[in-house]
């Protein structure tokens, strides 16, 4: 599911019993339309008074034992952590707070340095072909540029990945040169790759062309430990006596006006298996709807840290990121920011300050 940008706040100013309205019905594989938002409504404060607050429901039933309605804590004794679950939303499990700080900052910074590289492809791939060491040349403030010539590895990648139909090739460089025999070249700060950067895929590719997982693109296995990761997280939402196998994952990457439109997970083959979704950097809100695009979705709060699983029935339910918070007073990520204080940690600081990453982990076949 790729991200949209857009300039004017998706948000109602209701977020709990509205329809996804704006959004039409899409599949991991389209693009949503953003919701139209009219200038009255673009500027008038939202109403996040109906946003569930998972964290406040744990502390609330840790004091008095108690939970909202429809809401109650899910028992599963092989799994250590606070889980809760909706009663009209079977299939749904939120874990509030189920990453560490220092869990947090490794993930992040897999997600900005390892999680880009090739044979994972991005949505930078098409333009350019595979480009390495992406978060190397922020912090160098180098320039990509059309390359004479690249490594055996490029051309390896390249040659095996017969969706990219670009022939030209590029690499980072400490200076750009504009023109070259009268010949206009393509280049771009690396900087604002990063900034453009929206997805990258991990294991099994997904190919968004032809929307289904391509087993002929190069790939990866997914990291040991982030296997070890989505295995240990999945448990209260896999059948008994079975173990949850990661193969593939797509990690998003949001910006300060991106948006995730309403749509359905649906090209793999066994829904009963969960996607592990994990939230890192700004707060965000999630919209959870139903069956039907027409069904009323329940908002709630995402935080750095935080881990929703999605299987079975909740699997056929439409869902969202309509909005994240990038400003300093809502986005909730002052502790995290602490965590990058090292001046070698400038360009992670100042990306996550105003971003967010979520890591969904998915049981292809």
């Amino acid at each position: 599911m790729e991200l949209r940008r857009s300039s004017t706040p998706p948000l109602p100013s209701t977020l709990r019993g509205r329809p996804f309205e704006g959004l039409r019905s899409c599949t991991s594989s389209t693009k949503p339309k953003l919701p139209k938002v009219g200038k009255n409504q673009a500027h008038r404060k939202t109403d996040l008074s109906g946003v569930i607050d998972f964290h406040s429901v744990l502390e609330s039933f840790k004091q008095c034992g108690t939970t909202p309605a429809g809401i109650f804590k899910y028992e599963c004794r092989s799994f250590n952590r606070p889980v809760f679950c909706f009663e009209e939303r079977p299939g749904f499990y939120f874990i509030p707070g189920a990453l560490t700080d220092d869990e947090q900052v490794h993930w992040i910074r897999e997600s900005l340095i390892s999680f880009p590289q090739p044979p994972n492809r991005t949505n930078h791939t098409e333009a350019y072909g595979p480009i390495f060491g992406l978060f190397d040349a922020v912090q160098n403030n180098k320039v990509l540029v059309e390359a004479k010539s690249t490594s055996s590895e490029v051309d390896r990648i390249l040659g095996y990945d017969k969706t990219n139909l670009n022939s030209k090739r590029f690499s980072f460089s400490e200076y750009c040169m504009i023109t070259n025999n009268d010949e206009s070249y393509k280049s771009v700060a690396a900087s604002v790759l990063l900034r453009k950067l929206r997805w990258s895929t991990l294991g099994l590719q997904f190919d968004w062309s032809k929307r289904n997982y391509a087993v002929s693109l190069p790939h990866k296995r997914i990291p040991d430990d982030l296997c070890l990761v989505a295995k240990k997280m999945a448990v209260p939402a896999m059948p008994n006596g079975e173990e949850f196998q990661p193969e593939a994952a797509i990690v998003n990457y949001f910006g300060p006006s991106d948006m995730l439109g309403g749509h359905l997970d649906d090209m793999e083959k066994d829904w009963s298996k969960p996607i592990v979704s994990i939230s890192l950097g700004c707060k965000a809100i999630f919209l959870l709807g139903g069956k039907s695009r027409e069904d009323m979705p329940i908002a709630m709060f995402l935080r750095s840290g935080d881990i929703v699983l999605m299987a079975g029935e909740a699997r056929e339910c439409f869902h969202g990121v309509p909005r994240i918070f990038s400003d300093s007073e809502h986005a909730d990520n002052v502790d995290l920011l602490s965590q990058f204080s090292n001046e070698e940690d400038l360009c992670f600081r100042e990306y996550i300050k105003t971003s967010r990453i979520n890591i969904n982990i998915r049981q292809v076949n």
